[in-house]
């Protein structure tokens, strides 16, 4: 199929015009380099040939697509022409954001102006005279003065006249000494200067740290322009004629419709214009990976061999061409309904008459990601199978084999068992990507299994509808033996489930979140990468798995835990975050091939928070033996002997500044949150050792006690009439509830009451609350917090505002997407949800606040 472009800005009357499939697919791999130089003659390019220079006018389509690539992020436009700079500005009225380079090459725009030498000056007043003599003898012939140069134009001349002329010219003035030649298109110019399109475009790339350039000329001067592309880079030539070019184009209409195309490429590439809904994506999972599922059964997101490593299908941040795995009704329709099946991570996806049904599968070794993709109903489906490992940076090829494909390139095996399926493998000159048209039958489904980690692409020993019934009955086995409260008791459901699926079952390790860089901001910087073990974050999701009844993701995580503090010297330098496996993270770093969702960069890989200071870290692991140990009715000496260790924690470094539980990027303060979790720490330390007879070192109570009267004395304002976020300033953060939450102060206290009352006022907005509001040194905004909600919840109880804890809850429900999942933040202004997801945080908060509303039934 020819694809027709019409330019920016055109009517229904201008003709239409398509592009070669080769030089599309080369603009569209052009268009999703990370920084992108696009550059363009003048005359000829733009503008069609004009007899008198002065009348060139730029084609209005070619200009509004320059003017509106200009505009896009990370990409960086230009006109390079013979002309003279100023001339060049006058007649094509391009805006400033387009760079102009004129002379050929000798002048640049603003930033790049230099006087010429005293030498040159005299130079070319000697051109202009003797250029001016010669053309007396040519009717016709033109002389144009620019700043650097002398160009005479002979496009009016005779035949005979404009070679005669040009001989004149380079037998006479072009010998001279300290001149450069410049022959076109019926002009020929004189420069003083060296003048050097190719030279010019070397600038402009360095200035623009481009990755890629396209450059479109029709002159001879242009080649010089082309002989310096290389690599990703793509030239076109307008016209006939031998060049360097790798392309060509016929005119002026064309250039405008290479311009439009590139536009809407680049466009769509930056600003994800298919970014699905974050809460509308759909986890699957089996304690060792997870992948994301969009609503019409894309694979979007999946990583291996660990969900912390590289992703092999990275849609999600970088749009199809970052690969996806996708199941549609050859016929186009939007899908009826997605669920799950119910107590399960097992995905259904619905057409009419299309069924696809997806799990991860469970009985497989540790090093196997395996995708079970099942189509069953009685219409055509069309599968696309594009991985892209390495965040899509390792090319690969697809062979065909008699049960499926191999994926070759790779440096884990990786195979599609798809016995039956007749595969059409399609290249865009660097990646492959398989296709089918499949028709499945009665009682015969369409079966595909992506087997990461193994290049094995024989049949299996256990048939696949056994292997869904095992995957079925591990976690509905689970869900059976959990309690759930009586308000919502689905949806808390699914809020474990969720949790459990970011379980790493192998080592114990809990993840925050499933995903990297889904931002707080769309279009923003804030995009992070928590596909790792917090210590903070898994113990209050063991800690949330305990309250419903689950304890061995608790004693997972622990055992996870001791293997960590057996790597350092004292618990006191433990990180706030690990890897999966336990180990600290390599340096934070940026994938700069990735747009990122809906075009928010960087995708960041890694985590700084890593280096810093957290010290409220050590109270919620405590809390979590707690809680373990009243659920089992015992306090194990390994269990006891991490507790010892993070009081000890507490008592070498509770006095010190940190960065807090929100990681701000900037100097650590003495935070009220930080100081509270380590009074928790002590405390509940105090409690197990007296409810299982354990001895205590005699400086504990004396430490809790110490650590209580430095909160109520430095971390309450009179001015704020509240707790704040630490101990220099007044203003508040939503953690600082947790002076109440935590026992620290009674709830009765008036000072709680009034904090509650100043945080309310001014983190809650509408149906969510935020972390803050104060300026953390990075630039743009975010959502609220799901866990600020939930804590804001809780507080409201415990104050007996049971009403408003009623209709906040009600709020954080509605937010949460279709199959029940919950990311980071909502932004209650454009009423859309943010941050990476599913998010731990969010389904534990949820879990707790319907314990809460269920303990406490409401009263008439």
């Amino acid at each position: 199929m020819t694809t027709v472009v019409e330019a920016p800005g055109s009517t229904g009357g201008r003709e239409t015009r398509t592009l070669p499939p080769d030089l599309r697919r080369a603009l569209v791999r052009l268009a999703r380099t990370p920084h992108l130089l696009v550059a363009c003659d003048f005359d000829g390019t733009l503008a069609p040939i004009a007899q008198v220079p002065q009348d060139a006018r730029p084609d209005s389509s070619a200009v509004a697509a320059l003017r509106s690539l200009a505009a896009l992020h990370e990409t960086t436009t230009a006109v390079v022409s013979g002309r003279a700079l100023r001339d060049l500005a006058t007649l094509s009225r391009l805006p400033s954001e387009v760079h102009l380079v004129g002379s050929h090459g000798s002048e640049f725009d603003v930033g790049f102006v230099h006087a010429l030498a005293p030498q040159a000056r005299v130079l070319l007043e000697a051109l202009g005279e003797e250029l001016s003599a010669l053309i007396t003898r040519a009717p016709g012939a033109l002389l144009e003065v620019k700043p650097a140069s002398v160009a005479v134009h002979h496009r009016r001349c005779e035949a005979g006249t404009a070679q005669a002329l040009v001989d004149d010219i380079r037998l006479g003035p072009a010998t001279w000494h300290g001149v450069h030649v410049t022959e076109g298109k019926a002009v020929v110019e004189l420069a003083v200067v060296q003048t050097d399109k190719g030279h010019a475009l070397d600038v402009l790339r360095h200035r623009a740290s481009a990755t890629a350039a396209v450059f479109v000329g029709d002159d001879v001067t242009d080649e010089k322009a082309f002989a310096r592309l290389s690599g990703p880079d793509v030239g076109i030539k307008v016209g006939d004629g031998e060049s360097l070019a790798e392309f060509h184009v016929t005119d002026t209409l064309d250039v405008a419709t290479v311009l439009a195309f590139l536009l809407e490429e680049r466009r769509a590439w930056l600003h994800g214009d298919q970014a699905v809904p974050i809460e509308r994506l759909t986890m699957l999972a089996n304690e060792r990976s997870v992948a994301l599922l969009t609503p019409d059964a894309r694979v979007n997101w999946l990583c291996h061999p660990e969900p912390d490593s590289a992703a092999v299908f990275a849609d999600l941040l970088g749009g199809p061409s970052a690969g996806h795995f996708s199941i549609k009704p050859e016929h186009g329709s939007l899908p009826l309904g997605q669920r799950y099946v119910p107590g399960t991570m097992i995905v259904e996806t619905r057409w009419s008459r299309l069924l696809v049904t997806d799990y991860l599968d469970h009985d497989v070794p540790g090093h196997r990601t395996d995708l079970v993709r099942r189509i069953s109903g009685s219409t055509n489906a069309v599968i696309t199978f594009a991985p892209r490992p390495e965040f899509g940076q390792v090319p690969v090829r697809l062979l065909r084999e008699r049960d499926g494909l191999r994926v070759v390139g790779t440096s884990e095996p990786m195979v599609l068992r798809s016995p039956g399926v007749d595969w059409q493998i399609t290249s865009d000159g660097i990646q492959e990507t398989a296709t089918a048209v499949v028709r499945p039958r009665e009682g015969a489904p369409i079966l595909l299994e992506l087997r990461c980690g193994t290049d094995d692409l024989s049949d299996t020993s256990v048939a696949e509808p056994e292997r869904c019934a095992r995957a079925a009955a591990f976690w509905s086995d689970w869900a059976a033996t959990l309690d759930l409260p009586a308000v919502e008791p689905e949806l808390v459901l699914r809020s474990a489930l969720t949790l459990k699926g970011l379980v790493h079952h192998d080592t114990g390790a809990i993840m925050a979140a499933a995903t990297t860089s889904l931002p707080e901001e769309l279009g923003g910087i804030r995009n992070w990468d928590y596909r790792y073990c917090w210590l903070r974050d898994a113990a209050l999701t063991a800690q949330a798995l305990v309250s419903v009844g689950s304890l061995a993701e608790a004693d997972g995580f622990l055992r996870w835990l001791h293997g960590v503090l057996a790597t350092i010297p004292g618990p006191e330098r433990l990180h706030p975050l690990y890897t999966l496996q336990g180990t600290a993270l390599g340096a934070e770093a940026v994938i700069d091939t990735l747009p990122g969702y809906a075009g928010s960069r960087p995708v960041r890989v890694g985590n700084l928070a890593n280096q810093q200071v957290q010290l409220d870290v050590f109270g919620p692991v405590v809390d979590l033996v707690a809680h373990l140990a009243a659920a089992r009715g015992e306090l194990t000496d390994p269990d006891w002997h991490v507790v010892r260790s993070m009081v000890e924690a507490v008592a070498r470094r509770w006095h010190e500044p940190d960065h807090g539980i929100w990681e701000e990027r900037h100097a650590p303060r003495h935070h009220v949150y930080s100081k509270v979790m380590c009074w928790v720490t002590v405390d509940r330390a105090l409690a197990l050792a007296q409810d299982h007879g354990r001895e205590v070192d005699p400086a504990w109570p004396v430490l809790r006690d110490t650590i209580a009267t430095d909160v109520l004395e430095h971390g309450w304002s009179e001015e704020a009439q509240s707790f704040t976020t630490a101990y220099d300033g007044d203003d508040l953060d939503a953690a600082s509830l947790h002076v109440g939450l935590s026992g620290l102060i009674d709830p009765t206290d008036d000072r709680f009451q009034a904090t509650v009352t100043a945080i309310e006022a001014e983190l809650r907005s509408g149906s969510t609350v935020y972390r803050y509001r104060r300026d953390d040194g990075l630039p743009g905004d975010e959502g609220g917090f799901h866990l600020c909600a939930a804590w804001m919840i809780e507080a409201y109880l415990l104050t007996g505002r049971r009403t408003e804890a009623e209709e906040l809850f009600t709020q954080m429900v509605d937010a949460a997407g279709p199959t029940g999942l919950l990311p980071e933040e909502y932004d209650p202004i454009a009423e859309r949800s943010l941050g990476n997801h599913p998010q731990a945080y969010s389904h534990l908060g949820l879990i707790r606040c319907a314990q809460l509303l269920s303990a406490q039934p409401h009263r008439e």
